[in-house]
């Protein structure tokens, strides 16, 4: 499993080591590192710590932050064209004669660079014009050695691979989550097909890791740069007599108690957030046979108190766990994904992208990296847990209800208790069920 990408990682004095040519403005690489913290530098000194020489290879933290965040200033395609031209350039690979030595030991390195950001950030090469670019550069070293030619055609094919691999998710995701009216499916069907296809607790938080899985995998590292997505998919259950009611909560709350084991925040609080919907939480009687003690404590651990404290200490713990696991099961870590999309916004919008003097401040972007080369080491983690077809099916088919399905349910299940409920519960009725 790659290694997370810590701060130690990122930044040492003098890992970004010193320039293979001098910058066009006259500042020296080297000082992006002022007493081990990182400082920052123009565009074009950045673009140029990143093409490879005979004798430098970019640090591979330094990659992945760069490719990550250069996005904000310019586009993936242009970056190629700029690297490919710079390679071209400074190895003199528009000479009519070539060195070959020294091409032999400047190839490797490109390939290298290449191949790293293929395999990262594939759909930077979506666009005809960035394979282009790769097929000419790669043109130009292929007679120096006849290896290079059929490297690229296996880097292609990983791309082509990757790319179509990424552009197949799990069964139209977001086209399932619709809401739907009450009528649709009352709610004591939905409660015995629910434990019809999964009465055990633990099991149904194995299958909920698998779906979380299955879905962050489709997210690339760009997205969190290019398009912030305000999405938090949300779980809820509307049981029926009330002794049934209490026993499937007490069911959700042991599927959210074996989440958290497992380190699956994102359906944790999931459920925690179903359960602390007004429909549901109104529902006193119920809640009256329910031991909530276990709800507490995961409540507890999911409290917004203090900017989420209690869950980012136990999302770090779950993250020095992965880090030494020693077991695949150790090794799982879905945070909760609303926060980290929340996180990650604020860092950009809190902190400008360029300095005054006009440099990128490459110190912002160091920790976005961190925080983003994090998600895609836990994305990239297995899971441990055998598949069930059934469950995950009907976790990826199973009706959302509306906000109005859901409080008809409610008032059905437990009367309303004030006249604001009554007038609802009446309100309701007639538009839902009443219509033909």
């Amino acid at each position: 499993m790659p290694r997370t990408l810590s701060t130690s990682d990122m930044v040492t004095p003098g890992s970004l080591g010193p320039s293979p040519t001098e910058p066009t403005d006259g500042e020296q690489i080297g000082q992006l590192l002022l007493d081990g913290a990182p400082s920052s530098a123009s565009l074009d000194t950045l673009i140029q710590h990143l093409v490879p020489t005979t004798d430098y290879y970019p640090e591979k933290a330094y990659i992945f932050t760069f490719l990550l965040s250069s996005r904000l200033f310019i586009e993936p395609r242009e970056l190629l064209a700029r690297v490919c031209h710079l390679c071209i350039e400074q190895q003199q690979l528009d000479q009519p004669v070539l060195d070959k030595a020294r091409v032999r030991k400047f190839g490797p390195k490109l390939l290298q660079l290449l191949a790293e950001w293929t395999e990262t950030f594939p759909r930077d090469f979506q666009e005809e014009s960035t394979i282009g670019h790769l097929k000419d550069v790669m043109g130009r070293i292929a007679p120096c050695d006849e290896t290079y030619r059929k490297r690229m055609q296996q880097l292609l094919q990983a791309l082509h691979q990757k790319l179509a691999a990424q552009g197949q998710g799990p069964e139209d995701l977001l086209g399932a989550d619709k809401p739907i009216s009450y009528r649709t499916k009352p709610p004591a069907s939905i409660h015995r097909e629910l434990l019809g296809v999964c009465s055990d607790p633990y099991t149904l938080a194995q299958q909920l890791t698998h779906v979380e899985l299955e879905r962050l995998r489709h997210i690339g590292p760009e997205e969190f740069v290019q398009a912030f997505v305000n999405k938090d998919p949300l779980a809820s259950t509307k049981p029926a007599k009330k002794k049934q009611r209490a026993q499937v909560v007490e069911f959700f709350i042991d599927v959210a108690r074996e989440c958290f084991n497992i380190g699956n925040f994102n359906s944790l609080m999931a459920i925690i957030s179903g359960m602390n919907m007004s429909p549901v939480s109104r529902l006193k009687k119920t809640w009256a046979k329910v031991k909530t003690a276990k709800f507490f404590i995961l409540e507890h651990q999911m409290d917004p108190t203090g900017n989420f404290c209690n869950y980012r200490t136990a999302l770090r713990g779950a993250a020095h766990r992965s880090l030494t696991a020693h077991s695949s099961r150790e090794k799982i870590v879905i945070p909760f994904f609303s926060l980290l999309i929340k996180d990650i916004y604020f860092l950009n919008e809190g902190c400008a992208n360029r300095l005054p003097n006009g440099h990128v401040n490459f110190e912002k972007f160091l920790e976005l990296a961190k925080q983003v080369g994090e998600f895609i080491t836990w994305k990239q983690v297995e899971c441990p847990f055998e598949q069930d077809p059934s469950i995950t099916h009907y976790l990826h088919t199973a009706p959302i209800f509306s906000e109005d399905g859901l409080y008809l349910a409610s008032y059905e299940s437990e009367s309303p208790e004030n006249q604001t409920e009554k007038e609802r519960w009446k309100s309701l009725r007639s538009s839902i069920l009443g219509k033909t």
